[in-house]
């Protein structure tokens, strides 16, 4: 366990601390993720859609899973930064290139979704969390699903972290970051072509922040092939 009381600024750079460093992309990313939010508005937004969207009902109880997304992503932060520091740079790797991934492709192909409900069939306590959520939460910058990319994160680092690389751990770690990334459709905060551009994206995160560097050549172009077979998928399911 790292021991923080010792830490003092000078000693950022020092082998126990440095890799506090990596801390500063959040509020980088923050900022630039507000930008693109809130001050940046665009003329033309790209509808993100596919038939496949129809036929996934509403279901308000996968709020659930989407908010412990919040939890999932922060506690993976506080366990590796006490208790296995080489898992958290790789996490860290993991977030700044498929994050700063996801920024690039909110810039140069800025997208929405039209998939929120007019009204819901159900009044009770998640409709209506749900119905202030949507005021505060833009329906633009949704592909890739940065919650399908957290999700993914907190998941590979966990796998390959000490303590929760045994079975019954991946299982769940597995099966939250499963749910988490379905209760986005369910919640109609993105379509089902946002968890599958945000699937390359992840693959070349884990190429940079896991492959052997000798091993990173052949990933990329496995990654390159995968893209474009996205990328043409999610070409067809525009026009559709």
């Amino acid at each position: 366990m790292v021991d923080y009381r010792t830490f003092r600024f000078e000693k950022l750079n020092s082998p126990e601390f440095r890799h506090l460093k990596y801390l500063l992309y959040w509020p980088l990313f923050g900022l630039a993720f507000f930008i693109l939010e809130r001050l940046w508005i665009r003329e033309t937004y790209y509808p993100i859609y596919c038939s496949l969207d129809d036929y996934i009902p509403f279901c308000e109880y996968f709020l659930i899973p989407y908010l412990f997304w919040f939890v999932f992503l922060l506690g993976i932060h506080i366990y590796t930064l006490l208790f296995d520091t080489d898992s958290f740079v790789k996490l860290m790797k993991f977030i700044i290139v498929s994050y700063s991934l996801a920024l690039v492709i909110f810039i140069l192909f800025p997208n929405c979704q039209e998939l929120r409900p007019a009204a819901f069939e159900r009044d009770n306590l998640f409709t209506r969390f749900i119905a202030g959520f949507y005021q505060f939460d833009t329906n633009t910058n949704v592909s890739p699903s940065l919650h399908v990319i957290g999700s993914v994160a907190v998941a590979l680092c966990a796998w390959r972290s000490k303590h929760f690389s045994t079975t019954p751990w991946r299982l769940a770690f597995g099966v939250a970051a499963f749910l988490i990334s379905i209760s986005t459709v369910f919640l109609k905060q993105h379509s089902v072509l946002d968890i599958l551009v945000a699937l390359p994206v992840c693959v070349a995160a884990y190429v940079y922040a896991y492959a052997p560097q000798r091993e990173r050549a052949a990933h990329i172009k496995t990654v390159g092939w995968i893209s474009l077979a996205l990328a043409a998928g999610l070409a067809l399911g525009l026009t559709t």
